[in-house]
């Protein structure tokens, strides 16, 4: 079930307790003005040398829970809703931005990453995991706060029986509810996110 809000600064559509899987809702909806990234803050490392291939890694695409199945930003407000922020448009969902955000850190830190979509060579790991939290908490209106929580999983395939797990969190202050504040800050705890496992891979 999909309930109608008047709350100031947010979408008026929640999501409630049991009602279903959250639908994308889009063709008619008006066009946005302005469309939301994430982008690696990492500078960029050209690995144009030989490379060996028990360095690489292959970064799979983040599993989501339905409420980050949108191109939508979430907003937490109480223990049992979720509303979506009103104008906020991603230009890629977040699981798809976050993967490439990793992908490029990890390569800015020195570690090969084999894109499995387009080479024939298997990387030697893979990184996979699930975004679990990637939105706005209001619940102290005062001060907004943005979440990203990252549970990682490091295998090699030589060696499936070694599996690392890793849970990875971080949160950033929100300047205000405006869209591009939140993805400021997103962007800042992604990037975050993004380079501790970078350096957690890399001992690995």
């Amino acid at each position: 079930m999909i309930a109608r809000l008047r709350t100031p600064g947010l979408v008026v559509l929640a999501l409630l307790t049991g009602c279903g899987p959250l639908v994308q809702i889009g063709g008619n909806a008006p066009v946005p003005q302005s469309l939301l990234t994430i982008t690696a803050t990492a500078p960029p490392r050209n690995l144009d040398g030989p490379l060996r291939q028990q360095d690489t890694i292959g970064v799979e695409l983040p599993g989501v829970p339905a409420t980050l199945q949108t191109l939508r930003i979430p907003v937490v407000t109480g223990t049992s809703e979720v509303v979506y922020l009103v104008g906020a448009t991603w230009a890629e969902q977040p699981n798809r931005q976050f993967q490439r955000l990793l992908a490029d850190t990890l390569t800015a830190g020195g570690i090969p990453v084999i894109d499995v979509r387009q080479s024939n060579l298997a990387p030697a790991r893979r990184l996979t995991g699930s975004l679990r939290e990637f939105g706005l908490d209001v619940r102290d209106p005062a001060q907004p706060v943005v979440r990203v929580r990252y549970d990682a999983q490091l295998t090699d395939p030589r060696a499936p029986q070694a599996l690392l797990l890793r849970r990875f969190d971080a949160s950033e202050a929100a300047a205000d509810q405006r869209p591009a504040a939140v993805a400021a800050a997103l962007d800042r705890a992604a990037n975050r996110i993004a380079a501790d496992v970078a350096g957690w891979a890399a001992g690995r």
